[in-house]
């Protein structure tokens, strides 16, 4: 089995993806409905809460989890890859996140490759990046995105009303008020100068995809993280068939998990998967 984490629903829109790229794969959602909001957190507790929902996916069978929060991915992915994982017992398993895609996507560049390399030592596009407050605030996308184009000019722009607005079914006027925003913000800083790319940095933002695209110039290319997440995964496990030697020849239902009230959680979750299967609570 595959896990996927989220701090609370905006994972679907990866998860989602997900199971319908590999339907012959068994997928686990879990999210921590409990605990979430992450943003207002400190990074210790993040990366507490994360390697819990970790060790929670690999309790349920998973040898592969996908973190598919952005926030979780750039406060606690390398914590827990680099010094956890190796000293915590789970042999044979791994974690992913959500940057590595994305940037490779938006740099054209793998991820092992964390020196300039030709051509892209000499690329002088512009990228933007779109997202919550707190992944704004770890700078992550930028300093990957530079460690490979190191010309590239990235231009961030936070969106700290949108998840709120999106998760509370806000009218479509609201909600292209606020991508609209955004987006005159970011333009503000390029000058008017159109971004080429333009990476939509939280798992809640493919919902309004159309409202970035209405809002940004026709030039500028949306990376949007389901599709760019479903397409490195499954390069991914071309490379490491161990992860989906389980795979059989029927489909596969995908299990959802929640830290919080199922039923409760089941409302919102539907505004990101209308016909979401039912969550179940995780058993500690």
């Amino acid at each position: 089995m595959i896990g996927v984490f989220d701090s609370g629903h905006g994972g679907l829109t990866v998860f989602r993806a997900l199971a319908r790229r590999f339907p012959h794969i068994a997928f686990v959602y879990l999210g921590d409905h409990r605990n979430v909001p992450y943003g207002n957190r400190s990074s210790d507790d993040i990366v507490a809460l994360t390697r819990d929902a970790v060790c929670a996916l690999f309790r349920s069978g998973c040898r592969l989890v996908l973190l598919g929060c952005n926030t979780a991915t750039c406060v606690a992915a390398r914590t827990l890859q680099k010094d956890w994982l190796p000293v915590s017992g789970w042999v044979g398993r791994n974690i992913l996140g959500i940057v590595a895609p994305t940037v490779e996507a938006a740099t054209q560049t793998p991820w092992a490759v964390t020196s300039p390399q030709y051509p892209q030592k000499y690329n002088t596009d512009t990228i933007a990046v779109f997202g919550t407050t707190r992944t704004i605030a770890s700078h992550a996308y930028p300093e990957e995105i530079r460690k490979r184009c190191p010309k590239v000019t990235v231009v961030q722009q936070a969106c700290p009303d949108l998840v709120g607005a999106i998760e509370g079914a806000a009218p479509p006027d609201e909600l292209e008020g606020l991508v609209g925003a955004a987006a005159t913000a970011l333009l503000a800083q390029t000058g008017g100068m159109p971004p080429h790319r333009a990476i939509l940095g939280c798992t809640h933002y493919p919902l309004v995809e159309p409202l970035f695209r209405r809002h940004l110039p026709p030039f500028t290319r949306l990376l949007s993280q389901p599709e760019v997440v479903a397409d490195s995964l499954e390069d991914y496990l071309h490379r490491h068939p161990r992860f989906v030697s389980e795979m059989g020849d029927r489909p596969r239902s995908p299990l959802l998990l929640t830290s919080g009230d199922p039923h409760r959680v089941a409302r919102t979750a539907r505004i990101f998967w209308p016909d979401v299967p039912a969550f179940e609570h995780l058993a500690h």
